[in-house]
């Protein structure tokens, strides 16, 4: 099974501002947080290259860096889709069929969970519980909930989101 390996398309404008955090707290004891913080706040996460970056700018090893950004749940070392779904796996959610819910996502856009689309469009995720289990199963889209769902209804819910880029795109 070939893993998809995303291409980093960091900008010159991203890179000066990453440089100027490094610059600003590499004086600060225990700074790195903070760098990384603000690195996936340029960025989006933080791949390998922002990750030798900050290495190299603070002056410390990578391994150093990597260990950080893998050991807080906060940072991500893949892309995220401009528009993030999250599906609840949570237990009133996965009695209900969440796991269906799940495969029909990642078929429906031919990624697998924690992956990006290859346009940068979507991304999906899994969690334990979004609060709303009276609507199990559940699945949000950012910050908007879907729920009582069958794997039916999926596609349409996605082709809302593609017809609204496509129609931002004409205008």
């Amino acid at each position: 099974m070939s893993e998809k390996k995303s291409v980093f398309r960091g900008t010159e404008q991203q890179r000066k501002e990453l440089a100027a955090v490094i610059e600003e707290s590499k004086s600060i004891p225990g700074c790195l947080v903070h760098v990384l913080q603000r690195a996936q706040s340029i960025y989006g996460y933080l791949p390998i290259e922002v990750q030798t970056y900050i290495a190299e700018g603070l002056g410390i090893s990578l391994s150093e860096v990597y260990g950080v950004a893998t050991f807080y749940s906060q940072f991500s070392l893949t892309p995220k889709g401009k528009h993030r779904i999250s599906v609840c796996l949570g237990t009133a959610c996965y009695v209900k069929g969440s796991d269906k819910i799940l495969e029909a996502v990642e078929k429906e856009l031919g990624i697998k969970c924690g992956e990006c689309t290859e346009d940068g469009l979507f991304s999906i995720d899994s969690c334990r519980c979004v609060g709303a289990c009276g609507l199990a199963p559940v699945m949000m889209i950012g910050e908007e909930v879907y729920g009582k769902l069958t794997p039916e209804m999926v596609k349409g819910i996605i082709d809302k989101y593609r017809e609204a880029e496509n129609d931002g795109k004409r205008a």
